[in-house]
């Protein structure tokens, strides 16, 4: 048995038949400094709220798969130290043992399919990292929109990656990554990347159509909606760029490696930007779950079922 714990506010918005956004937590515990990232978790679910849908954060804790987090949970999971970063790799071992865990996008794209959720916001995904031809070290949540029918929401791949691989790798899974309302592939604090929008859309009723008519085809996996960030909030990629030289030069001087560099490199953009980058952070997740609200609202609109009409006057 599955053991999926749900929120009373997800539970009533399952019985009421209403849209839910599912949300992961490693932005919490991993993404964000305290008090900001309880802060940022809060204010991400108002505007999910605010825009028809029911937030559900995911996160696994004692061995149970939340699916919604009432707000003391939020509180005490942005202060824990040393939770356990889960992929698609870790997360069964991690239910299976009774530990605790903070989802990242693979992982929260699983909890999704298990709960019935088809949509999903994030911050950014990860992809393939720089330098990967010599260590191999790409997401896995690049495999997961692959195979699992969720479709994220995200500011593009993280800044930090290789982007023009980490849209090939997608290409070839199959991925479709949709850019909303702009011509050009966005790099997270940025709106341009210089790269060319596989697809584009300009509404969210055509990202809906696109999700169901691929579960009508019987296709596999989900989409990437790459939602540009404000452009009142953005960093220019050309004065990110020495800032994220940097951070990777730091990163391989100290050695660090596999889920660590993210995180680090995170921090360490944060410190070279003068905060700025959290910032921009903040503002481009609730860009996302803005947008994210609204195609699970087209979604479950089209799920509806029609009422059947009388064949004669009543």
């Amino acid at each position: 048995m599955i053991p999926l714990v749900y929120s009373e506010e997800v539970a009533q918005a399952r019985a009421d038949g209403t849209p839910v956004v599912a949300l992961e937590s490693t932005i919490i515990t991993h993404g964000m400094p305290y008090p900001q990232n309880v802060q940022t978790a809060r204010a991400v679910e108002e505007t999910v709220r605010a825009n028809g849908a029911t937030p559900a954060t995911m996160a696994v804790r004692r061995g149970e798969i939340c699916v919604g987090l009432n707000d003391d949970e939020l509180e005490r999971l942005g202060q824990i130290e040393n939770v356990a970063k889960l992929s698609r790799a870790d997360f069964a071992a991690c239910v299976a043992t009774g530990s605790t865990g903070a989802t990242t996008v693979a992982a929260t794209m699983i909890a999704a399919r298990l709960a019935g959720i088809e949509v999903f916001a994030t911050g950014g995904i990860g992809g393939v990292h720089r330098g990967a031809e010599l260590s191999f070290d790409i997401s896995a949540d690049l495999a997961e929109l692959a195979q699992t029918p969720v479709t994220v929401v995200a500011a593009g791949a993280k800044a930090i990656l290789d982007l023009p691989k980490t849209l090939e790798v997608l290409e070839t899974y199959g991925v479709p990554v949709i850019v909303y309302q702009q011509n050009e592939f966005p790099a997270f604090w940025s709106r341009s990347s210089g790269l060319p929008a596989p697809i584009r859309m300009d509404s969210a009723a055509d990202i809906a159509r696109a999700h169901i008519m691929r579960a009508d085809l019987g296709l596999p996996g989900g989409q990437l909606i790459a939602n540009p960030i404000p452009a009142e909030s953005e960093i220019a990629a050309s004065k990110l760029a020495p800032a994220i030289e940097h951070a990777i030069a730091n990163a391989n001087d100290q050695g660090i490696a596999a889920k660590d560099v993210t995180p680090f490199l995170l921090q360490r953009i944060y410190e070279l930007t003068n905060g700025q980058s959290l910032t921009a952070n903040i503002a481009l997740v609730k860009n996302n779950a803005k947008l994210a609200s609204e195609i699970a609202c087209e979604v479950a609109a089209r799920r509806a079922p029609t009422p059947l009409k009388a064949p004669y006057p009543l």
